[in-house]
């Protein structure tokens, strides 16, 4: 057995690093735990960290490809974030120039979902709790 006991970290690759950098640390909230610039690969690695500890690595490369799926493909379809109250974190992003999917209900847990896009057109979901 593994005894796996959370997941620590996804990483995202962005296609305009300074536009991904601002929408993960001023509208999504995540605080910046380190940036690194790798000369070696005219990259950076940007570590965030969520109030409630989940990580993201944000990276930059040169020219990288258009994500190739949506969410329906094969392989990881989206990353969910736990809110609150769904109603005011939909106010929040739409007041953000964020556009949001009509509210949904999942049939088996009964908890309010909704769907948005991150700048590089990454598949976000906020569930409520």
């Amino acid at each position: 057995m593994l005894n796996l006991k959370r997941i620590h970290h996804v990483a995202i690759i962005a296609s305009d690093y300074k536009t991904s950098k601002k929408f993960y640390t001023e509208i999504m909230g995540f605080k910046i735990l380190k940036e690194t610039y790798r000369k070696n690969r005219n990259s950076y690695k940007l570590d965030l960290l969520s109030d409630s500890g989940t990580q993201i690595e944000l990276f930059s490369f040169p020219n990288p490809p258009e994500r190739l799926t949506n969410p329906e493909a094969a392989g990881l379809r989206h990353l969910a974030f736990e809110v609150e109250n769904i109603e005011d974190a939909i106010k929040y992003l739409i007041k953000n120039g964020i556009q949001v999917e009509p509210t949904r209900v999942d049939e088996i847990t009964g908890k309010k979902f909704t769907f948005f896009r991150d700048p590089d057109n990454l598949p976000l979901e906020l569930y409520e709790e």
